[in-house]
């Protein structure tokens, strides 16, 4: 693991009177991670317990954001005394909490009180539904060392066994983090996986201050000549519960109004009337592009058998993309 030389200053006597020297020590960098509840309940409680199975880590400062609506995180707290157990108190989002909507604004606050509160020299955001390997945080120290990058993603394995419509959804929102697939610079990292140097955090910090926001905050890096890095080595295996189609259209719709919104707000009037009328454009595009990708993978069978909840998931993410492009609201 890398280390950085640090000072320290100490008093000696000799001679009658005392001398301050310095001496060389090795710091090891500090990994903070940033946890999002999702799901909560035992599936942080096995988040927590994969990262306690770390191999080898770096110093660590374990962050877990929580708000009242999911106030039993903190129920966990004498089983897992050396993470911070943040208490945001009640947070009311600007749409209902029982929506998908506001239950993505409550995830993008809880992420951003969590940067805040993050000391290290190097900070993760991961989701407690995505559970890391056990040499994940010293391949992310190593990685931050090696390449000298800001902005470092990983893969998002899915956790068998699952459902053809878990992994229709897993498709549609994770595919391309799915191993295999060659290291390298990335137009897109994942906040299921996803590291930062603290240079990066500070220099965006009046992006995230309120809500963490993936694409504002790595377009802006981009912008600034930044290169984002995806590493096939930093794997999280996605675990989520069983669910149902009813379940999965609401959020797949509300999840891409969010997205257009924020897309919406970084492009002209021109533009934005463009990407609304090409619109029956973009689920066809997607089809064949997540085909390729798992084709890419060895996956193309078990991709044409989820394609109907593909196709299904798509139309429903394609509907709240527009909307977001036409309303430009969140």
């Amino acid at each position: 693991m890398a280390s950085r030389p640090g000072l320290v200053s100490i008093c000696r006597e000799g001679a009658g009177f005392f001398q301050l020297q310095e001496l060389a020590v090795t710091v090891h960098p500090t990994l903070s991670i940033v946890v999002t509840i999702v799901d909560g309940g035992s599936y942080l409680r096995d988040f927590l317990l994969s990262v306690a199975a770390f191999e080898d880590p770096p110093p660590l400062d374990i962050i877990v954001p929580y708000d009242a609506s999911v106030s039993d995180a903190a129920d966990y707290a004498a089983e897992f005394p050396d993470v911070n157990f943040l208490d945001l108190g009640i947070i009311t989002p600007a749409r209902p909490i029982t929506s998908e909507a506001g239950q993505h604004e409550l995830f993008d606050r809880r992420r951003a009180a969590g940067l805040a509160a993050a000391t290290g020299d190097v900070i993760a955001i991961l989701e407690d539904r995505g559970h890391p390997h056990p040499d994940w945080a010293r391949t992310v120290m190593r990685l931050h060392a090696e390449t000298g990058k800001n902005v470092i993603g990983g893969a998002i394995d899915c956790k068998e066994p699952v459902s053809l419509l878990n992994w229709a959804f897993y498709v549609t929102d994770f595919g391309r983090y799915g191993l295999p697939f060659d290291s390298g610079p990335a137009e897109w990292v994942s906040d299921v996986n996803v590291t930062y140097s603290r240079k990066a955090l500070e220099a965006t910090r009046h992006l995230w201050k309120e809500r963490f926001r993936e694409p504002v905050v790595h377009w802006f890096l981009i912008e600034q000549g930044e290169e984002l890095l995806l590493s096939n080595e930093l794997v999280v295996d996605h675990v989520r519960p069983p669910t149902r189609l009813g379940q999965l259209l609401p959020e797949r719709f509300h999840w891409g109004r969010l997205f257009g919104h924020i897309r919406a707000m970084h492009m002209s009037g021109p533009k934005r009337l463009v990407y609304i009328l090409s619109s029956p454009l973009i689920p066809p595009v997607l089809w064949v592009r997540h085909g390729l990708t798992q084709a890419g993978k060895g996956r193309l069978l078990r991709y044409l058998a989820a394609l109907p909840y593909i196709i299904i998931l798509t139309i429903a993410w394609t509907c709240g993309e527009v909307w977001g492009y036409i309303t430009r609201r969140p």
